[in-house]
């Protein structure tokens, strides 16, 4: 937390500590060409939506630090050693040593610094392989197969790519996150197609819960509708989206933010479904158009629709699920036995999506086995 002075971006922040306070101390233990230097992985201050509010746990002066693997062991005690006894208690305000959560009382800390004095610092000391295998459960991003793109979670692709790398001068690090930037053709046809499926199965339900009387339960399914079209939105921008804390956040920053953002809002805000459906219909027609223009099928009439000769309008989503599958030239996920899409299109339940022990088990459901 702050000692002194205002509030500075965890990224900036990470970017003069490295600088001007732990670039001298890696390389006096670490051949400076030998070495990369970022800031990325998991964290708000990665993904740039930090705040004030994000300096009460977990955050702070910090970068990492990528070794070569052959002598990766005796060259990290001896970093680590070096940076405890030589780093600043204080950079630019803030305090370098980090608290942590007592696990067994939620009210205590462990104290940011040890007994003898020395910082109990978070510049993370790692190689490249251990590193994309505690995000996403492989060790090498190149040659992954499609299917294996279908089980890494959009939080952590987006975590892998996002953030700065301040050095990399054997480049390794940097093409890792090219890789890993974006989803192959085929995977993100499929993950569309699967987005636009969800929005089938659910966009009917909004008009009949109405119908019912069941106001409550046309809010429910109206949410999921409106996450579902602002996931998709992701999608047809060739983006990754985060999760839910920073999803509308984000959502507001995509090309098509400035138009969907304030309908998505007037959906969600309307207490009745005759308030709610221009909004839902705008929204659709202009989910419609974007499709058309990204030239992956042939044009798509994007008008919404009745459902059947029930009083509500919606997509017919279906429509696009079926030419956007049609689109896909992997046999290998034309296979896939339903439309499950990706690991989160799949599960959303948070332990699971963030141990990639479990998430990487899906392939053998992908497979069918």
């Amino acid at each position: 937390m702050p000692a002194t002075a205002g509030f500075i971006p965890g990224l900036a922040l990470g970017r003069m500590f490295f600088e001007e306070a732990g670039r001298a101390i890696v390389e006096s233990v670490v051949a400076p060409g030998s070495y990369a230097a970022a800031f990325v992985g998991k964290g708000s201050d990665v993904l740039g939506f930090d705040t004030e509010r994000s300096t009460d746990h977990d955050w702070g002066p910090r970068f990492q630090v990528f070794l070569p693997a052959d002598g990766f062991e005796e060259a990290r005690g001896r970093l680590d050693d070096e940076l405890r006894r030589r780093l600043p208690a204080v950079f630019r305000g803030f305090e370098v040593g980090f608290a942590e959560p007592d696990p067994e009382d939620h009210g205590t800390q462990v104290p940011a610094r040890s007994p003898e004095g020395s910082v109990r610092h978070k510049v993370e000391i790692t190689t490249l392989p251990a590193w994309l295998h505690r995000h996403l459960g492989v060790s090498d991003a190149s040659g992954l197969t499609l299917l294996d793109w279908l089980t890494f979670p959009e939080q952590r692709l987006l975590e892998v790519s996002s953030g700065e790398v301040f050095l990399d001068p054997r480049g390794s690090l940097s093409a890792a996150r090219r890789a890993l930037g974006e989803y192959p053709r085929d995977v993100w046809l499929y993950r569309m197609a699967c987005q636009w499926q969800r929005l089938a199965q659910a966009e009917a339900f909004i008009g009949r819960c109405a119908e019912a009387g069941d106001p409550a339960g046309m809010k429910i399914v109206a949410g999921r509708v409106v996450k579902d079209v602002m996931k998709l939105c992701f999608l047809l921008e060739r983006r990754y989206a985060p999760y839910d804390k920073w999803l509308g956040t984000a959502f507001g920053r995509l090309a098509c933010g400035p138009l969907l953002l304030p309908l998505a809002s007037k959906v969600l805000a309307a207490a009745a479904y005759e308030d709610m459906e221009p909004s839902l219909v705008e929204m659709f027609r202009a989910l419609g158009e974007m499709h058309n223009r990204l030239g992956v099928t042939g044009l798509m009439d994007p008008s919404p629709r009745p459902f059947f000769s029930r009083p509500y309008t919606v997509m017919r989503s279906e429509r696009f699920a079926n030419a956007l599958l049609r689109a896909v030239e992997s046999e290998e996920l034309r296979r896939i036995p339903v439309r499950m899409g990706g690991v989160d299109q799949l599960v959303d339940n948070t332990d699971f999506i963030e141990s990639p022990a479990q998430y990487r088990r899906l392939l053998t459901l992908y497979r069918g086995e």
